[in-house]
């Protein structure tokens, strides 16, 4: 796949054009700071009076209601949550999402599981940080920028990449590199990361290892920095040199067991799993089951959510994060 640096976008394409940021959650103020301090027309689509339109102007942005902003807008970049973006889109965007507007957004989820369905004539594409939001801002100050990638599904004014590159170059992503995807490929795999690999499996390797520590008989604050607290340190140098350079750095103690143990924990029937998982994403079954849930009022997650914070690993790690607090 090719990389687009800064030589290969040019932010002359947003000179009079007027970006509605849709929402001010992490991405949505971290992505409209870097815009407007680019010199980018930038305008903040929030709830009006809402702690966040007061947030947005403490931070020097111009702020109006969503459907104002997205009626003001060429390009409206939608950043609120997925769950709500076609309730929100189809009450105050869609009249206002014309011909020859851009309609943006940083996850294919609403796109490709047709929550949202544009009319003809519009652009659609993909600026997607990969990155939480606070730590793209930090780069973008630090006069650099992180990974990101860009996809088009939608051409219609014929210059619709070249949109989405001269985004990504104003928030300094072509700086650190910028890779071309589809809205398909960004929605699939950011999904299957997030469930088996990011969040639901680093989340459910930690509490099982922990768990099976305490079980055994072993101090809760020992596994909690076994199991928990050095998950940082390894991820850290896995970053920053891949998993080889994790192996050369440990000692050849843990670059033994690693090897030879962690397969039979990970075993072929994880990855059997796995593959079961992404059937699901791929087949929109996912998608599916999670807007059920939300249309429900999401009374399984906030259980899910309340189980979480009774587990011992969180109220051993709220005790010893204490300890060294500054």
């Amino acid at each position: 796949m090719k990389l687009y640096h800064d030589k290969d976008a040019d932010t002359h394409i947003l000179k009079n054009k007027t970006i509605a940021v849709i929402g001010y959650g992490a991405q949505g103020r971290a992505q409209a700071r870097m815009l407007h301090d680019s010199k980018v027309n930038v305008i903040v689509g929030v709830r009006k009076n809402g702690p966040s339109a007061k947030l947005a102007k403490k931070d020097g942005l111009k702020v109006a209601e969503i459907s104002d902003a997205a009626k003001k807008a060429d390009i409206i970049h939608i950043l609120i949550p997925d769950e709500v973006q076609r309730e929100v889109y189809e009450k105050e965007i869609t009249k206002f999402v014309t011909a020859g507007k851009t309609l943006s957004f940083s996850h294919g989820f609403s796109i490709v599981f047709k929550r949202i369905k544009p009319p003809h004539g519009v652009n659609i594409i993909m600026v997607a940080p990969k990155c939480p939001g606070t730590e793209e801002r930090k780069c973008y100050l630090e006069g650099f920028g992180v990974p990101a990638l860009i996809c088009v599904e939608e051409n219609a004014t014929g210059d619709a990449k070249k949109i989405a590159l001269a985004m990504a170059k104003a928030m300094f992503f072509t700086k650190a590199g910028v890779l071309e995807g589809t809205f398909r490929q960004e929605a699939f795999e950011d999904l299957f990361g997030e469930q088996t690999v990011l969040c639901g499996g680093m989340a459910e390797l930690i509490k099982a290892g922990f768990e099976t520590l305490v079980e055994a008989g072993y101090p809760p604050e020992l596994a909690y920095f076994e199991c928990l607290h050095e998950t940082k340190l390894i991820m850290d140098l896995i970053y920053e040199g891949g998993i080889a350079r994790m192996y050369e750095v440990v000692s050849n103690t843990a670059e033994w067991g690693g090897r030879t143990v962690g397969p039979k924990i990970i075993d072929k029937s994880v990855k059997q799993r796995m593959k079961a998982a992404l059937k699901d994403v791929e087949s929109g079954k996912f998608a599916r089951g999670w807007m059920k849930e939300y249309a429900s009022g999401m009374k399984q997650m906030k259980k899910l959510r309340a189980e979480e914070k009774k587990h011992p690993i969180e109220k051993v790690g709220s005790k010893i994060r204490k300890l060294f607090e500054k």
